[in-house]
């Protein structure tokens, strides 16, 4: 009986160990209004973001990612659970105590522990904090972080003034561990969400596979970094936030090296939106037109790098369009997890991400709103959006040092851009190219048909 309970057991052991290799560990690190040009790959600050460039030089670079809707809640669930926000009705940020990310919708945590991934999340959730729609209740197995936005606080005169004082509490694994956390603690947010990712990698390599979801607070504002990393960038307080994320990213790559798992993984960089312009300083900078909470591509186009050493070119540059609703059925269709193509808009477009010869984008548009108002229709390479008739809000002056600047609301006609030769969209070409206009303007009413607005 012992030699078969023995036989038995390393039997299974070899099956986790064989399983772990064959379907890929995946580390999704997501950040929170960093500009597409905060670090050196994508653009040229005046700081040093060595190890985001060593992950750009040894996977894929892809300067035509774009997400949704460009604002923090409905940017992180169109991404975990590859649905439009119209689909899943997260649009803008959800505020404590609202209706958060209803659980009908599956998030990719849940589907790939169903399929035997071990799963975590360390950093900001912002999906709703009610215990529904908390991550130990949508698929994670580990869990650390802030439920809502770092600036959802008591300190933050602006937030306090319209929703009293209410407390900012740190939870870990469905409990609460800081009651109301305070400017100090705001300073470790970084490397406690480092800390904790890099133990979880460190505890599961070569057991399971696993899925992490690193999901920074920074550079969100309020900006905060550990005492060490303040004046280290030489570029003020924004340089040395985003010099601590890139030591964070050190320090992923460095567990999953010394873990032996680094071939084995698929990590993905990138952010939920574009900067925060109205704070100047305290915002990054984008080389497009305007910012976060816009559908211009300041807002909408982000960053991207990828690492496979099993499947991708080490420093490659794509410019393959694509976006954040794409990530969960493109995984799991990498880690072999079941999915039925009707719970999710997005698709598998690992064969455009790989670069593969002929490869085609499966989609024929995407669509981009702010809150419940469609306002973009976009080609599926990219090449063509279309503006619908909207209102947005406009920086007329920065704010300094934290204070926030003053915005007025200005107005777009319809307008067509070609991103390829006009990717600041300043050149309306409506006029001489009416017929895609129109095909985008249809494509859009049949979108709104298919998933209509809803009162906030």
């Amino acid at each position: 009986m012992k030699a078969i309970i023995s036989t038995t057991i390393i039997t299974l052991l070899a099956c986790l160990s064989l399983q772990a290799k064959e379907r890929p560990n995946i580390v999704l690190i997501f950040l929170d209004d960093a500009a597409y040009s905060d670090f050196r790959p994508f653009g040229n600050p005046p700081y040093a973001t060595p190890n985001v460039e060593r992950l750009a030089a040894e996977g894929v670079r892809y300067t035509r990612f774009h997400v949704p809707q460009a604002v923090c809640s409905a940017s992180r669930a169109a991404l975990l659970t590859g649905c439009y926000p119209h689909r899943n009705r997260v649009v803008n940020a959800i505020a404590p105590g609202r209706r958060g990310l209803d659980p009908k919708h599956p998030i990719i945590a849940e589907t790939f522990k169903q399929h035997g991934y071990a799963t975590a999340h360390f950093g900001k959730w912002h999906l709703g904090d009610i215990p529904a729609t908390r991550p130990m209740s949508r698929g994670f197995d580990q869990h650390a972080g802030l439920l809502v936005s770092n600036d959802m606080w008591r300190h933050n005169p602006v937030w306090k003034k319209g929703h009293g004082d209410l407390p900012l509490p740190y939870w870990e694994n469905g409990a609460i561990k800081i009651a109301d956390i305070s400017p100090d603690d705001q300073k470790h947010l970084t490397a406690w969400a480092t800390e904790g990712a890099t133990r979880f990698i460190r505890s599961q390599a070569g057991k399971q596979p696993f899925f992490l979801y690193l999901a920074h607070s920074m550079p969100h504002v309020p900006l905060y970094c550990r005492d060490e990393f303040k004046g280290k960038s030489g570029a003020g307080l924004y340089g040395d936030v985003i010099t601590e994320i890139d030591w964070s990213v050190g320090e992923i790559m460095t567990a999953l090296r010394e873990s032996g798992v680094e071939q084995d993984t698929i990590v993905l960089f990138t952010s939920d939106n574009g900067p925060w312009e109205e704070f100047g300083n305290h915002a990054g900078k984008t080389p497009f037109r305007e910012h976060k909470a816009t559908s211009f591509e300041g807002g909408i186009r982000s960053a991207f790098t990828v690492k496979y050493p099993r499947e991708l070119k080490p420093g490659t540059v794509s410019d393959r369009a694509f976006g954040s609703i794409d990530l969960y059925p493109t995984l799991a269709a990498l880690a072999k997890v079941p999915l039925q193509e009707k719970d999710t808009d997005g698709k598998n477009v690992w064969p455009l991400m790989r670069g593969d010869e002929g490869a085609q984008n499966p989609h024929r548009h995407y669509f981009i709103s702010t809150g419940w108002d469609l306002e973009a229709v976009m080609s599926s390479d990219g090449k063509w959006k279309l503006h619908l008739p909207h209102g947005y809000r406009d920086v007329i002056r920065a704010g300094h040092d934290g204070g926030r600047g003053e915005t007025q609301t200005s107005m777009l006609e319809e307008s067509l851009f070609n991103l390829i030769d006009d990717p600041i969209e300043q050149n309306n070409l409506i006029a001489k190219h009416s017929d895609i206009a129109k095909e985008l303007r249809e494509a859009g009413a049949d979108y709104l048909k298919r998933f209509p607005p809803a009162a906030e």
